[in-house]
């Protein structure tokens, strides 16, 4: 009998061997016709937010839902998770910033950084890159890993596509400035529902694998102060459980935005990329054992 943890295990190791599609991957594709639908349709308006979100989201929903109830699914269904899984782009995007920062050169460290964040990089010093970098591989351990395993784990392959669509359209729609303001609600509420359980259990998980105690100080005090209400407990846990210190100003779109201190302890040194990496790691384990462990005991209860 195929099974869900099964299935994971088989798209985190497509993932780890072929890395994501360098040509023709879903969701840049997804991306572009969402600039169409973006083209067509918008208005500074929620509703035509709405319209927009629903005309992207309910055909593949559709289509996906449709495959995963045909005989012989489950190839398609580890398809689609390997295709919805960014744990291999993640890890070689953040290593690549190590690399330039390790090596001293600063240009370098700039340009790949500004491949995973969405701020201003082009005057980070080294301390800036490594926060960023970090911040991102943190709250990306959620959008990209946990969150896609939550969501497969509760409703299979449609699940984890709903998720990964909602969080592209957060991506591209959800920010709170001139244009998106109105037309972006729609997306970044969605992206906010759909994280609500999953982001706490990815800083569950980044506690229970790091530093225990100093995590779940962070994740009470410092999780609801950050302008995310999702990714402050994910990074707020995930500082604290590696005892650095993040946050703080940074610029987008050319204005200084005020960002809350999170974690504690030291100011992050390049070396603290591959701890946070180290990190997920060991965050994933812990779901594969858990999701294991959980399946078994269903399993046993309906055959008793």
């Amino acid at each position: 009998m195929m099974t869900i943890t099964l299935a994971i295990c088989i798209a985190l190791a497509l993932d780890a061997w072929l890395g994501e599609p360098r040509r023709f991957h879903p969701l840049v594709g997804f991306g572009h016709l969402t600039r169409i639908i973006e083209q067509h349709l918008y208005l500074d308006s929620t509703v035509r937010g709405l319209l927009a979100l629903l005309l992207l989201l309910i055909p593949f929903t559709l289509l996906v839902t449709w495959i995963h109830r045909l005989p012989g699914h489950f190839i398609i269904d580890v398809l689609i998770l390997y295709l919805a899984i960014g744990w291999h782009s993640l890890s070689i995007h953040a290593k690549r910033v190590q690399n330039a920062l390790l090596a001293d050169d600063l240009n370098a460290a700039r340009h790949q950084v500004s491949l995973i964040l969405s701020r201003d990089t082009t005057t980070l010093d080294h301390t800036a890159i490594t926060q960023g970098t970090i911040e991102s591989v943190l709250e990306n351990g959620n959008d990209a890993i946990f969150g896609v395993l939550f969501w497969f784990a509760v409703a299979g392959a449609p699940g984890a596509l709903i998720y990964r669509l909602v969080n592209t359209l957060d991506a591209m729609w959800g920010y709170r400035n001139t244009r998106y303001r109105h037309f972006g609600w729609a997306a970044a509420r969605f992206d906010d529902l759909l994280n609500l359980i999953p982001a706490r259990l990815t800083a569950l998980s980044y506690a229970l694998t790091g530093e225990i105690r100093s995590a779940f100080i962070c994740w009470q005090a410092q999780g609801a102060t950050w302008k995310s209400p999702n990714a402050g407990p994910v990074m707020a846990a995930g500082a604290g459980s590696l005892e650095i210190s993040l946050g703080g100003p940074a610029y987008y779109h050319g204005a200084l935005e005020f960002r809350p201190m999170l974690g504690t302890g030291r100011i992050p040194e390049p070396g603290d990329i591959d701890r946070a990496l180290g990190l997920i790691k060991r965050s994933l384990l812990l779901w594969l054992f858990v999701l294991c462990i959980g399946e078994w005991l269903v399993k046993f209860i309906i055959t008793a």
